[in-house]
């Protein structure tokens, strides 16, 4: 049973700490002092689990009135390609439209520009490095 929710408490902000270092740090080659960063005391995190599992993690912030920024969204390695990343996006999509967020960008990896415009994302800059992986900045209004 899959279930993607807020974090509610330290130990569930913890466990999608810990899904972001796998997939950032360990697969990815993040620093560690780049992919924890200021941000994350001030965002709502979001956690996904496969039964107890904790399989997936992102955050969201408020970034100005009425604009929300989406970040550190990612996926065990093991569990890509069964629409969890969806499900987590749907999720906070959903949290920004209830909380007067009325617009969403994102700065995607190249590689995940096809997922994200699937979900109504359009690209809004040229490529620039985050991180020494190629990125664009990408942009939604929610309805």
């Amino acid at each position: 049973m899959l279930k993607v929710k807020m974090a509610e408490n330290q130990m569930e902000k913890e466990q999608a700490f810990d899904i972001r270092r796998k997939v950032f740090v360990e697969e990815q080659k993040v620093p560690l002092h780049i992919e924890m960063d200021e941000h994350d005391d001030g965002a709502i995190h979001f956690i996904a689990y496969q039964l107890e599992q904790p399989i997936a993690a992102g955050r969201i912030r408020e970034v100005e009135t009425g604009l929300g920024k989406v970040e550190r969204v990612c996926v065990l390695s093991e569990y890509r390609g069964q629409h969890i990343g969806v499900m987590m996006m749907n999720e906070m999509e959903d949290y920004a439209q209830t909380n007067g967020i009325f617009r969403l960008k994102l700065n995607a990896q190249t590689h995940a520009l096809a997922f994200y415009e699937k979900l109504g994302y359009e690209i809004t800059s040229d490529e620039f490095m985050d991180a020494d992986i190629p990125h664009k900045t990408m942009e939604k209004s929610l309805n």
